[in-house]
């Protein structure tokens, strides 16, 4: 990958994780330029996820941190190894923003999804006819099949990746206005019973009544990237695009408002029967 390529949401997270262990060791960017034999310029390159480092200088930097956890520095090398990585979307061009570039690349990069909108449903739960609907009514008409495709084209992830887990909150009312179409409505209900059969797939509907934290939540997503340990962020979904949190102490309160939300949903088997009453009433 190109240096003019960057950054990616890997080298981001690669120079974020690179920054935090110089700055709890109270290093100063010279003195790992000093170290690497280079100028400070290319240290702030890597921390700001401008440019990967070469597997020797990071091996040195590892060492110089006092790094010892064998799993830790393999998911790191892993890391700085996966940012020249070319995923299916990368030749999707100026169709996909950088934004949903960025949330793709995370997706993709978990081993666990926790998703919860207020206002639709799960993007790796949607039909192609519910998907589609939604899109018309946000974008022109030329952006439509392009979008339609790359959300079925994400979907592949629950076959794909055998340790790939989806836990989702879909609020009831969301189930509710699910079209005008009787006919996508079923469908779409039919392919939720479905995907929460599935071992990787975990459905909970948040009824009317639940209780629940009385602030107002925007869509949010909790992801479990796969390395040792296992590092948690959080995605925030906005009418202008999407903001990624990293510090602990932010991932930590919406890590809490996740408990609380399944704490209040229905169970996993109440909300399948939640579901199938629904069909009933649609005329299935």
């Amino acid at each position: 990958m190109a240096h003019s390529d960057m950054p990616t949401m890997r080298s981001k997270r690669l120079g974020n994780e690179l920054k935090r262990l110089r700055v709890e060791r109270a290093y100063k960017v010279q003195d790992i330029a000093d170290k690497l034999q280079c100028g400070q310029p290319k240290i702030s390159q890597i921390e700001n996820g401008k440019r990967g480092i070469r597997p020797l200088d990071l091996t040195v930097l590892l060492e110089f941190y006092g790094i010892e956890d064998a799993a830790y520095v393999a998911s790191i090398k892993r890391l700085a190894k996966e940012i020249h990585k070319v995923d299916w979307w990368s030749s999707e061009g100026p169709l996909l923003h950088d934004e949903l570039r960025d949330y793709l690349t995370l997706e993709a990069d978990s081993e666990l999804v926790r998703e919860y909108d207020p206002a639709v449903i799960p993007g790796l739960l949607q039909t192609g006819a519910y998907m589609r609907e939604i899109f018309e009514a946000r974008y022109p008409a030329e952006r439509i099949a392009p979008l339609a495709e790359t959300r079925i084209k994400r979907q592949e992830l629950l076959d794909s990746q055998l340790d790939f887990r989806l836990r989702t909150i879909i609020e009831a009312s969301v189930l509710h206005r699910i079209s005008k179409s009787g006919e996508v409505v079923r469908e779409q209900l039919e392919h939720l019973l479905e995907m929460g059969r599935r071992s990787n797939v975990n459905i909970q509907i948040l009824p009317l009544d639940a209780a629940i934290p009385a602030e107002q939540y925007t869509p949010f997503t909790l992801f479990s990237l796969r390395g040792e340990p296992s590092i948690d962020v959080t995605w925030l979904e906005h009418v202008t695009g999407g903001t990624l949190l990293e510090q602990r102490t932010d991932v930590q309160v919406y890590a809490q408002v996740w408990d609380e939300f399944t704490a209040a949903a229905l169970s996993p088997s109440a909300s399948q029967k939640y579901i199938r009453d629904l069909l009933q009433g649609s005329g299935q």
